[in-house]
């Protein structure tokens, strides 16, 4: 049976959780306070790029199950589970910002009409909850009943409705019996897969660790790279090789850029900060985000060494969100590569088949940078080529057509897309990272004069 569900929040987490509620049969009312951004939705105009949203979206929207407001009243008075998927960003010291989860916390302790159960469904660090449930009973008093509790997201950028509809596994943090039977009622009868349930601290850290180590496997990976460039093997089958071990597992072996979007960067710092304010040594994961960080340096490096001088060469961007299916740039090598660049006086061309707008709303258009519409648009006449995001339109492009466009054919690959023989048989210069100096020059063309 069915629950009537309200959802602070309409960013990322928030929407997909809403279309995947309302999509196993619950009533979900979804707030936010901008009302262009509730008109959208209301409308059935997704406000973020994500595979199969649109469908879930409109279909819920008319079958009366999910409706969008900007009164927080229309939430309280019709659910009983209350899910906070406001966002978190990241402070300049790395701590995560929760005054919107304050501010949420207060206009709940305010309303509260009766026992509700408030769910953490942000990134928050541990022992959030705690500070939610202390924001709401100065405000609420001793008369009103509620719980709070923790209900973290595992979804991936770019298969969010996939996962958010069949999970690997559902966490429950709650510390009272009441709200750990009202969260398994809300999904033990929609769900087939594990449901690990623990206190609220321990899923708040659950989540946390999982992303942690997510980052922390994908540096290693990318420090094996830098090895493996100055031993002439391919970082690609190393991962192979160690991937095939059970114990390791292939997921997140692809060396390349690095890691972003909104989840693995802000975990990975706040979890930081939390053990460093309990006293743990976290030197291993202050270590990861170095070596993410160098990434973007150890392409611009490659693209320098290959075109020597910057100023005044036609550069081919291709790829601004953080990964492919999906319009989020928060994190994206985009965002250091595209003002080094335009700094160092090239002119740059920018594709992206989804976010190409939230770059440009950053980074205005002017005589030096450009945003086009097609991948072949963005190389015709240029030096060279720079693969930012792994995008299948990219893989699948013809090399002939691309080469022939270009002023010089240069690649510098920065997710592996290519393999090199492949690129040489094409007649590019290539670089990618981690499978050694496997550059291709070709003759110049001749000019007659």
């Amino acid at each position: 049976m069915g629950m009537g569900v309200g959802i602070f929040g309409t960013g990322y987490a928030g929407l997909v959780t809403a279309v995947g509620l309302a999509e196993v049969g619950h009533t979900v009312t979804a707030i936010d306070k901008d009302p262009d951004i509730v008109a959208r939705l209301s409308d059935g105009t997704p406000t973020i790029h994500e595979p199969g949203l649109q469908e879930l979206l409109t279909a819920n929207l008319e079958a009366g199950k999910l409706r969008f407001s900007t009164r927080a009243e229309d939430a309280m008075s019709a659910s009983k589970i209350i899910f906070l998927c406001v966002g978190t960003p990241p402070r300049a010291d790395g701590q995560a910002d929760l005054s919107q989860v304050e501010e949420v916390s207060r206009t709940i302790g305010q309303q509260l009409d009766g026992y509700k159960l408030i769910v953490e469904k942000s990134t928050v660090p541990a022992r959030t909850a705690y500070w939610i449930d202390t924001t709401i009973r100065r405000l609420a008093g001793p008369e009103h009943e509620f719980d709070v509790a923790s209900n973290p997201e595992f979804l991936r950028e770019g298969s969010a409705v996939r996962d958010f509809l069949r999970p690997d596994r559902i966490v429950i943090g709650a510390d009272t019996d009441r709200a750990r039977s009202l969260l398994l009622d809300l999904y033990e009868p929609n769900f087939d897969c594990p449901i690990v349930s623990t206190s609220v601290t321990t899923a708040e850290l659950i989540k946390q660790t999982a992303n942690s180590f997510l980052a922390t496997k994908i540096s290693f990976i990318n420090m094996v790279s830098d090895l493996c460039e100055e031993l002439g093997v391919d970082v690609a089958t190393v991962a192979r090789g160690i991937g095939l071990d059970p114990r390791i597992g292939s997921h997140f072996l692809n060396a390349g850029l690095g890691f972003g979007g909104s989840c693995l960067p802000k975990d990975l710092s706040a979890l930081i900060r939390v053990a460093e304010g309990n006293g743990v040594d976290v030197g291993m994961l202050r270590e990861v985000e170095r070596i993410n960080t160098a990434r973007v340096d150890r392409l611009l490096a490659k693209l320098e060494r290959a075109l020597w001088v910057l100023r005044n060469k036609v550069i081919a961007l291709f790829g601004v969100a953080f990964k492919p299916d999906t319009d989020d740039i928060r994190g994206a090598p985009s965002l250091g590569v595209v003002p080094r660049l335009h700094g160092a006086g090239a002119c740059l061309r920018v594709y992206d088949p989804a976010a190409t707008r939230k770059l440009e709303r950053l980074y205005p258009p002017d005589d030096r940078l450009t945003y086009v519409d097609s991948a072949f648009e963005a190389v015709r006449d240029a030096h060279a080529l720079v693969i930012l995001t792994d995008w299948e339109e990219f893989r699948s492009l013809d090399l002939g057509r691309v080469g022939s466009l270009m002023r010089t054919p240069i690649v510098v690959d920065g997710r592996n897309l290519f393999e090199p023989a492949q690129m040489q048989a094409a007649g590019f210069e290539y670089y990618s990272l981690g499978r050694g100096e496997a550059t291709f020059r070709t003759e110049p063309k001749r000019v007659h004069v």
